[in-house]
């Protein structure tokens, strides 16, 4: 929803960091739309960005853990929304798909891992 359709709750809601539950697959299929959209458009010129100042090894080393970092504190937040669940009883199916989140989250934060140790290996080795 843009911001000239969200009500004046909505844009309160949104300044301070409150957060609204959404009922109807549709108001959350445009929500998500709307929170791709706004990714990309931000991230337009990260390429150019990243292969201006990327120019070995060590430049790429401290943004891969700074995304690791953040992954990784996102990944067991959703580990205690999935406590949660379980603890509440919430619907299997709800469970089963923050299972699913954690697990990727968790692999995500190893290959970002291996990753940084790779940046570390190749300026050692100069390969």
């Amino acid at each position: 929803m843009s911001l000239a359709r969200r009500s004046l709750m909505e844009a309160a809601a949104a300044r301070f960091g409150w957060r609204r539950a959404y009922g109807d697959t549709t108001q959350v299929d445009a929500l998500l739309t709307e929170q791709t959209e706004t990714a990309y458009t931000e991230a337009a010129d990260h390429a150019a960005r990243a292969t201006e100042k990327n120019t070995d090894a060590r430049h790429v080393q401290p943004c891969v853990l700074d995304v690791r970092g953040r992954v990784l504190a996102d990944v067991l937040y959703l580990e205690g929304l999935l406590t949660g669940a379980r603890n509440r009883g919430l619907p299997a199916g709800l469970i089963e798909r923050l299972e699913d989140a954690v697990d990727h989250g968790h692999e995500l934060t190893v290959l970002l891992a291996d990753t940084v140790r790779t940046t570390a290996a190749v300026h050692t080795t100069g390969r």
